[in-house]
């Protein structure tokens, strides 16, 4: 084992800093869940707090002291695991669906979205593959079709739910990490056609996907419809002005605005902290998105910074689809903003992967924290 320092500050500073501020912002836009469903605040709020900051933060420690390099040799099993996992929503007794989507495992009184430790398992395992067999990566044959391949499993386990959303921001990772292994752009320009043609079949195939692509084009076109929660989204952010209406004082969060804990929580946080706290919270993000490329661009072996590329790409990409939708600027899609929404498992998932990056920034120059 390489001689270790300590983790990179700086990015455990961003961290702590979004978890710290995604409390108060989930506390506030709590509020609306008291309004509608005391029982539902409850639930929340437990789940945020049991699992998501303080199981969050067990894993963040304990995901930082394992060294990142003894993943490989159990990757494969972590990724089978996870997908047997990610699967089992369809087992009667088990998985339960909400609205058509089977997405979620009930275990007792406990309920989970197995798909957010898929993305980690596929993570981890698709570096491994790529650091593994990267001098072939540019052989159409034996890089290109198995990259394909692996891809394309946990799409039809995704797209079964459906689950989309996160399919695809797993597939930008996937997508970057593949470039950065040495991977060739001719290759992935024919991938990116393929998805464009599995898109467009989607979209005639599921009304909703094409709802959200139209809605997109024209806001105003079903403004009691498909285009409700942008236009109310909308409503929410240019209501927030310049300094916003303070916190805890939204307006939109109590009977307009639907998921205004998830989803929609960017919006509610614009109409709170206005333009001033919005351009605050993006450049946080951004300097989030720096500092960790930073490290992977020190990273000392492929494997690292393929983790760290993955990790990365997966969380910024989602957070900065979800702000983009929130302003009308992309498709609306029914991603959460990390660190910010519901959900104790996201968070868990979340922190656990930034421990596997900064465990990462462990063995990096000390030059990376100047």
């Amino acid at each position: 084992m390489p001689k270790k320092h300590s983790v990179d500050a700086i990015l455990l500073i961003l961290i702590i800093a979004m978890v710290v501020v995604g409390f108060f912002i989930f506390s506030s836009a709590s509020l609306s869940l008291i309004a509608r469903d005391s029982i539902s605040f409850g639930r929340a709020a437990f789940s945020q707090v049991l699992f998501g900051i303080i199981g969050g933060s067990l894993a963040l420690f304990l995901m930082s002291s394992i060294y990142y390099r003894n993943l490989r040799q159990y990757a494969f099993y972590i990724f089978v695991a996870s997908l047997i996992l990610t699967v089992s929503v369809f087992i009667p007794g088990i998985g339960f669906s909400v609205g058509g989507a089977h997405r979620w495992i009930e275990i007792g009184s406990f309920t989970m979205q197995p798909a957010e430790l898929l993305k980690i398992g596929f993570i981890i395992y698709m570096a491994t593959w790529l650091s593994g067999t990267h001098k072939n990566i540019e052989n159409f044959t034996k890089g290109f079709l198995p990259y394909v391949g692996l891809l394309t499993i946990v799409g039809v386990v995704m797209l079964m739910q459906p689950d989309t959303d996160t399919f695809a921001i797993m597939a930008v990772s996937a997508i970057a990490m593949f470039l950065t292994a040495g991977g060739r752009w001719k290759h992935m320009l024919l991938m990116i056609i393929m998805g464009i043609i599995a898109l467009a079949i989607l979209a005639f195939a599921r009304p909703y996907v094409m709802d959200r692509i139209m809605t997109f084009f024209d806001p105003a076109s079903d403004p009691l419809g498909s285009s409700y929660q942008v236009q109310q989204s909308l409503i929410a952010v240019g209501s927030g002005g310049i300094t916003g209406r303070g916190f805890g004082q939204s307006i939109q969060k109590f009977e307009y605005l639907p998921e205004p804990t998830s989803d929609s929580i960017f919006a509610v946080y614009a109409e709170e902290f206005g333009f001033i706290g919005s351009t605050i919270l993006i450049i946080l993000f951004t300097a989030f998105t720096f500092r960790g490329y930073r490290i992977a661009s020190r990273s000392k072996d492929l494997f690292g910074m393929l983790l760290i590329v993955g990790f990365m790409t997966l969380i910024v990409t989602q957070a900065f689809l979800n702000i983009a939708a929130m302003l009308a600027l992309v498709p609306l899609s029914g991603l959460p903003l990390p660190f910010l929404s519901k959900g104790g498992t996201a968070l868990l998932s979340t922190l656990a992967s930034l421990g596997i990056v900064l465990n990462v920034s462990k063995y990096q120059q000390k030059i990376i924290r100047s």
